[in-house]
């Protein structure tokens, strides 16, 4: 039975680790400063929004939350995100995916100065990732390999397989695991809609790293023996047991899954947490970075 990695406790760490840069910070007279803005009404958006706020709230880092409606201009949104780039007390300025009302949505990511780019979506900060040059990087695929290299489990020389190509996840988890750096070094295949038969390359995978985006896709006779599968996916399914009638899993079988894998990330509790860990971790670091 696969070993449980606990994002959830993992964050928890690196949290407590934060406040020390935070009170470092503090002494050179800043507290770090994260920017939200929210267009529309998006239920799932606004949650996300409210679980950030939350975050930096409990670190003690400045927050602010900006909602536009669904109908505002795009005008009025790139004339926020111009503010945000001049002011002094914000470090880190995030958009909030999807937006709406917007014909390309990289008109605005682009928008945001790529030092305060702390979701990594201006074309600069993906440029620099690709070759390795980054600092800021995406927070949940960060969070992938940050889980892998605190588990001290060995990429260096290993098959990892991304299923997914998205540009949130699997190509910039793709990007990392390649990269001539601790938590990197490995041998990277995607797998995608235009792959034939996945399950022949998923089965060759000392990593499995699924962001599929279809519930449960990935199944235990679609691995080896003793691979790390680190699963991505948030996906509601149906469930008459629950009060909610609803419950929450990933793009892989679970338990298929664990009883094959030597490691496995559960859902939730496993990347989820991590993500806005590593929002809050980019938020410091680009303030250390203006006041090193």
């Amino acid at each position: 039975m696969a070993q449980i990695i606990d994002g959830k406790k993992t964050a928890e760490i690196m949290r407590a680790e934060f406040k020390i840069r935070i009170a470092t910070l503090q002494a050179k007279g800043h507290v770090p400063g994260l920017a939200v803005v929210l267009v529309g009404e998006d239920p799932a958006s606004d949650v996300y929004v409210r679980m950030k706020g939350k975050a930096c709230e409990e670190l003690g880092l400045v927050s602010r939350t900006l909602r536009l409606s669904k109908d505002a201009p795009e005008s009025e949104l790139l004339g926020i995100i111009d503010q945000l780039n001049s002011d002094p007390a914000i470090d880190g300025i995030l958009v909030q995916h999807p937006i709406p009302n917007v014909k390309d949505e990289n008109v605005v990511f682009n928008r945001i100065h790529p030092d305060k780019d702390v979701d990594c979506f201006n074309s600069r900060n993906v440029g620099r990732l690709v070759i390795g040059d980054g600092y800021l990087l995406p927070c949940t695929p960060a969070g992938v390999i940050e889980l892998l290299k605190r588990y001290k489990i060995q990429t260096k020389g290993k098959h990892a397989v991304v299923v997914g190509r998205s540009n949130i996840v699997g190509k910039p988890v793709a990007n990392l695991l390649v990269q001539k750096v601790d938590g990197g070094n490995a041998t990277v295949t995607v797998v995608h809609t235009g792959t034939p038969d996945i399950a022949c390359f998923t089965k060759q995978a000392d990593i499995l790293v699924i962001a599929a985006g279809r519930p449960q896709a990935i199944r235990g006779e679609m691995i080896k023996e003793g691979a790390v599968v680190i699963d991505v996916g948030v996906n509601r399914i149906e469930d008459a047991s629950k009060k909610s009638g609803f419950r929450l899993v990933g793009d892989a079988d679970f338990d298929s899954c664990a009883a094959k894998a030597s490691y496995i990330t559960p859902v939730p509790g496993g990347v989820g947490p991590m993500t806005i860990t590593m929002l809050l971790h980019n938020t410091i670091l680009s303030a250390e970075r203006r006041f090193a």
